[in-house]
């Protein structure tokens, strides 16, 4: 609906000042919008002519085409690819060159729907660090949909959480944690002749346990005193790492409340 593909049933968007649903062309001028399943770039020939293409679309002038396609393809160090067979490059380099065609005319919103999906961590990592990099030189807004928490994590200052059409989270992911999860993970090792469970037991929730190694549940106010209290015991600690719940689980368990 903000890209102006489909059109709301009620109400109204605007992005930019602009209705998307009108379609103008004033407003398809400044924003971009890249889908992990669906491309843009043309698999039988090489990417510059998806490039060149889009240059001719958004009516770039010739000199700012150049420095655009220059600092672009430097950034995602693509520029020995763009020659290459589309249907020939790896996942990465396609998702890449996706973005370089996107973000020739530079928009002021850039919209990713599931950048990294299919991706491997490396190639993913990548795409992440880029989109950082781009956001803090153009101040460009981002506008992220996507399913893996790591995304998320990297990417964003700002979550909104919709459930069935409704609103349910609006804020910092700092927050969200303090909201939804308000108590932290504590990983514990031992050593010597370990631990029997009852000796660790009035510590906190006991997630899981061995006679070496076990994780406790602790209020977030609480993790750094119960930490030291453990360091101070007689238990033989190893070692204690202080966590965070997984996002994912923070996610889940709105949902299921909600």
């Amino acid at each position: 609906m903000l890209s102006g593909i489909l059109y709301p049933t009620s109400g109204e968007a605007r992005v930019l000042g602009h209705n998307p649903s009108r379609r103008e062309k004033e407003y398809q001028k400044q924003f971009a919008l890249v889908m992990g399943q669906k491309n843009q770039l043309w698999e039988d020939l090489p990417a510059i002519e998806t490039f060149l293409l889009n240059k001719e679309i958004y009516e770039i002038p010739d000199k700012e085409f150049e420095k655009s396609l220059d600092e672009l393809l430097a950034l995602l160090e693509v520029k020995d690819i763009i020659n290459i067979q589309v249907r020939k490059l790896s996942l990465g380099q396609r998702m890449k060159c996706e973005l370089v065609a996107a973000l020739l005319h530079k928009p002021k919103v850039l919209f990713l729907d599931e950048p990294t999906i299919g991706l491997d961590v490396i190639a993913q990592k990548n795409i992440r660090e880029f989109l950082q990099s781009y956001n803090q030189k153009e101040k460009t807004t981002i506008l992220l949909t996507s399913h893996y928490m790591e995304d998320i994590q990297q990417l964003c200052e700002r979550i909104v959480i919709i459930n069935f059409g409704g609103k349910i989270y609006d804020g910092k992911l700092s927050d969200l944690m303090q909201k939804y999860a308000p108590y932290k993970i504590l990983k514990l090792t031992f050593n010597g002749d370990g631990i029997q469970r009852n000796q660790i037991k009035n510590f906190g929730e006991i997630l899981s346990f061995h006679e070496y190694s076990c994780v406790l549940k602790v209020p977030r106010k609480n993790a750094k005193q119960t930490a030291i209290t453990l360091l101070s015991s007689a238990l033989p600690v190893d070692d204690i790492l202080i966590d965070e719940v997984e996002v994912d689980d923070v996610i889940r368990q709105i949902f299921q409340s909600s």
